[in-house]
């Protein structure tokens, strides 16, 4: 157990996945693997996936996320047009109703900056970890922030360019965004000033919509020209902290996705579609520690895998409790 979340943490972090070691791994997943390598096994999961008989292309959490995403941030707008103030504020720091809100990395970036705890931050800071453990860390970057919607449509045309040869992805590591994380950190705390809010554009797109564009947006379009023709999913695979924030809070969340060897033909259609595909790593033929595995904290319960998956191998599911969704 404490090997599989220090796996997932590394991950988390930058590493590369690692394949489980002989005693690492359960009797059980060392049976199936054991059983998918015999010749007849093999033959018979290499014609499914040559034939594509049980071809997958379902776009159910996809709508579902599309969806959240835009009702989510409308909430914001409407409110604020209205003058109704049910939700003040923006994904930042806001109050729901006079209570506080805010943002787990923009609450870091504060107390750094201006070294000192207020107790409506902390007030506010607790109540959101809490809601982003519950459901689940990272599930804010695919279920409510708004660059990431625009990011899809970036990844569209980025790969509809590379598929014609216009275009190839310059992938960066990803360590990159570990170390800005803690130059962030180190910038506010030493000018005291915010800087990571300032060229953070789920702040920058939260603001525009509850207050009206601004010259910031154009930082925003050069991101986007940069997902689109140099790096895919640059500024939330490399840059973005919150992910790296959030992934800790998702390291111990009850809401996950979770993996099954067992009904894996392990084709890759998940990790060609996946906006984190290293947490898919563990779908490779031998390299699960166990015949069912929770994906690692970097995971965003998009629930793309799942609704490509042929063989259903992915499923939402509470840690103790059955299959949820």
């Amino acid at each position: 157990m404490m090997k599989s979340f220090g796996r997932s943490m590394a991950m988390l972090f930058g590493r590369k996945y690692v394949k489980p070691s002989a005693d690492e791994m359960t009797k059980a997943v060392k049976d199936l693997y054991a059983f998918k390598r015999t010749p007849d096994e093999t033959a018979k999961r290499r014609a499914v996936i040559t034939s594509k008989d049980e071809i997958k292309r379902g776009s159910k959490w996809r709508n579902w996320r599309w969806l959240s995403i835009i009702f989510l941030n409308l909430i914001f707008v409407l409110s604020f047009r209205a003058d109704i103030q049910v939700v003040e504020g923006a994904l930042t720091a806001s109050r729901l109703v006079g209570f506080h809100m805010a943002d787990l990395n923009s609450s870091l970036q504060v107390m750094l900056a201006f070294k000192v705890v207020l107790i409506n931050l902390v007030i506010g800071t607790v109540t959101v970890l809490i809601v982003w453990w519950l459901i689940g860390g990272r599930t804010f970057c695919s279920w409510l922030c708004p660059y990431h919607l625009l990011s899809e449509f970036a990844e569209m045309a980025h790969l509809w360019l590379a598929r014609r040869g216009i275009i190839r992805d310059h992938p960066l590591h990803r360590g990159t965004r570990t170390v800005l994380y803690v130059v962030f950190a180190v910038l506010a705390f030493v000018t005291g000033y915010t800087v990571f809010e300032t060229i953070s554009p789920v702040g920058i797109l939260s603001r525009a919509f509850i207050y009206g564009a601004s010259v910031a947006l154009a930082w925003v379009g050069v991101l986007l020209l940069i997902e689109i023709f140099y790096s895919r999913r640059f500024w939330c695979r490399y840059i973005c902290p919150i992910g790296l924030t959030y992934g800790l809070v998702g390291s111990v969340s009850p809401l996950r996705v979770v993996y099954e060897v067992e009904s894996c033909h392990h084709e890759g259609d998940c990790r060609r579609i996946c906006m984190v595909p290293h947490v898919l790593d563990v779908t490779k033929m031998g390299m699960s520690p166990d015949a069912k595995v929770g994906l690692s904290a970097d995971c965003t319960r998009c629930g793309m895998c799942v609704d490509i998956c042929p063989t259903d191998s992915f499923k939402y599911e509470i840690k103790g409790l059955s299959k949820l969704l």
